[in-house]
């Protein structure tokens, strides 16, 4: 069941190369995954996030979290630069 709930949430999750260069952001709204995940991890509350940006929904933040879960659920390799 919280599978189907995160594929829903992920939904919400838009990539298209003409907003916002391409990087994944909430219903296409100029918010990208990545700055709500910033706040969050600078310690920010979702319900200050959503005072901040009043177009957002909280199904908008469970859904930035919810993607990067599934991200971090993919093999992925890190190339060392020298």
């Amino acid at each position: 069941m919280a599978h189907a709930q995160s594929d829903t949430a992920i939904d919400r999750i838009t990539i298209d190369p003409d907003v916002c260069n391409g990087k994944p952001v909430v219903r296409g709204l100029r918010i990208t995954v990545e700055s709500i995940l910033d706040y969050l991890s600078a310690g920010e509350a979702p319900e200050t996030i959503l005072r901040q940006h009043p177009m957002l929904e909280p199904e908008d933040i469970s859904a930035c979290l919810a993607f990067a879960s599934r991200l971090m659920g993919r093999r992925y390799s890190v190339k060392e630069t020298a």
